[in-house]
């Protein structure tokens, strides 16, 4: 760590992924409560960014109230919402818009003035494309029909997956991919980790130099990377260490954290010593192609950041290191409590 300013300091706004970063379904991550708390009476402008797009921010935001959070819809920005901008962009205010999804797309497309129809006989100029627990084939079948007569086509997110209490179940990706085989263009897609879903939040909150926080490397911090933020890496979600260290460069985190409270201390700093990387006390050095570690340190991540730096490095000199070797060097050396 370096120095006494807490790494949200160097930002004016902070920006939050949901799930896996401020709750997990029905509960809370582990210091998502108290950290919001204390970085909004710090003063912190915030935004709530998702990709799922079957709820509607008023929904999210109730979510996020139920789980102790203060929230309004305000704060929440949606894929839905980012697609229907785009579409009113394209076409302007009362366009017939066919829809495939659920209230949180019919939400976002009353707030932009777009007219919702549910066949391709209506004549829409664009086919939107989010998720809904309701998605019948017979709605699939509509919007090929549409795109094959000339309709634009918007995706509000393109995530194959979405994690649920019972395991993975297929997301709106899956279903946009059945819709794929059947025309012959892809579509506009507005969620992480292309740029339209960070574009509206920033500008809705009027940041000009905001961090985002996410706990995916392929869609929240490469959603970061094309936006051109900074991004802190949370580890309380769904990626781990091993993701962390084979992040290729466009999903690579400029900070790391256990939570988002790590928004709320000093930013951790990796600097380099020739060929290695050194993090609060503790170095870490290839030596014949192998992952070394060395020193100590009272920050539990300065191992594990300080690797990344050295792996990154390593890869991206056409020389990577085996990253299941890397993580035992890790497991070991944080078993002992130094590298000596």
């Amino acid at each position: 760590m370096s120095g006494d300013a807490a790494l949200v300091d160097g930002y004016d706004a902070a920006l939050f992924d949901l799930d896996g970063v401020v709750y997990l379904g029905p509960v809370a991550v582990v210091g998502a409560v108290d950290g919001i708390a204390e970085l909004r009476r710090r003063g912190c402008t915030l935004g709530f960014v998702t990709n799922n797009a079957a709820r509607s921010p008023r929904a999210v935001a109730e979510h996020l109230v139920e789980l102790g959070i203060e929230a309004g819809k305000s704060d929440v920005v949606t894929s839905a919402q980012a697609a229907a901008h785009l579409l009113v962009a394209r076409f302007g205010p009362g366009a017939r818009i066919l829809t495939v999804g659920g209230e949180g797309v019919l939400d976002a497309l009353a707030e932009s003035g777009l007219q919702a129809v549910r066949s391709a006989d209506d004549d829409p100029v664009a086919v939107i494309q989010g998720f809904g627990l309701a998605l019948a084939w017979q709605e699939l079948n509509e919007a090929a029909i549409a795109i094959n007569r000339g309709a634009y086509w918007v995706a509000t997110n393109d995530d194959p997956t979405r994690p649920t209490d019972r395991g993975l179940v297929p997301g709106n990706g899956a279903a946009v991919a059945a819709v794929r085989f059947a025309v012959s263009v892809t579509p506009e897609v507005a969620g992480k980790p292309y740029r339209p879903l960070l574009d509206d939040t920033i500008a809705r909150l009027g940041a000009t130099h905001p961090i985002f926080v996410g706990d995916r490397l392929d869609t929240d911090i490469a959603g970061a990377v094309n936006a051109g933020l900074d991004s802190l890496l949370v580890l309380s979600g769904s990626h781990g260490p091993a993701d962390l260290l084979a992040a290729s460069p466009e999903s690579r985190p400029t900070h790391l954290g256990d939570d988002l409270t790590a928004l709320l201390r000093p930013a951790r700093v990796a600097r380099s010593d020739g060929d290695d990387w050194v993090v609060d006390g503790v170095t870490a050095r290839a030596e014949r192609g192998q992952l070394q570690l060395h020193g100590s340190s009272e920050d539990p991540l300065a191992a594990l950041w300080a690797t990344a730096q050295l792996c990154w490095a390593a890869a991206d000199r056409g020389e990577p290191l085996e990253v299941a070797e890397a993580l035992t060097v890790l497991a070991r050396f944080r078993s002992v409590g130094d590298g000596s």
